[in-house]
């Protein structure tokens, strides 16, 4: 059995931590939010999601991820939101229990646009029919 250095285990617990500090802001964030207490135009009656925060090893910088239900402009939404970011930081900042809270910054999160242009692809009549041929040649 190998030995793991000191390195890797501090880096681990680094990481382990970067984690749990995203996910409570994460929840902060998403509670504050919720709220509907910003007032910028750019956000009224938008529903965001934010479905993660990936915070840097120094734990300075949190990088948002966020989604729209219901659709909308999303760059309006995000520039809106990188605006009410120091806000936004004051409110989470006295919601949790951090020596110092990380700067957040705002980007749209990009999976579920991919997942819709996946579904999309497989849609087209020729994809369609190109899966149908493998599940046949499958069963035989």
């Amino acid at each position: 059995m190998t030995q793991k250095s000191l390195h890797d285990v501090r880096q681990n617990s680094s990481k382990q931590r970067q984690l749990r500090i995203g996910e409570l802001l994460r929840h902060a964030l998403s509670d504050i939010l919720a709220r509907g207490d910003l007032r910028d135009p750019d956000l009224a009656g938008c529903s965001i999601t934010i479905l993660e925060i990936r915070v840097t090893p120094d734990l300075r910088t949190a990088t948002a991820y966020v989604s729209l239900l219901g659709g909308g402009d999303m760059q309006r939404v995000i520039s809106g939101l990188n605006r009410a970011a120091p806000y936004l930081n004051g409110r989470v900042a006295r919601s949790v229990r951090l020596r110092n809270t990380p700067r957040f910054y705002f980007l749209a999160d990009p999976s579920f646009e991919k997942a819709s242009r996946i579904e999309a692809l497989l849609r087209q009549p020729r994809i369609t029919r190109d899966l149908a041929g493998v599940k046949t040649s499958d069963q035989h």
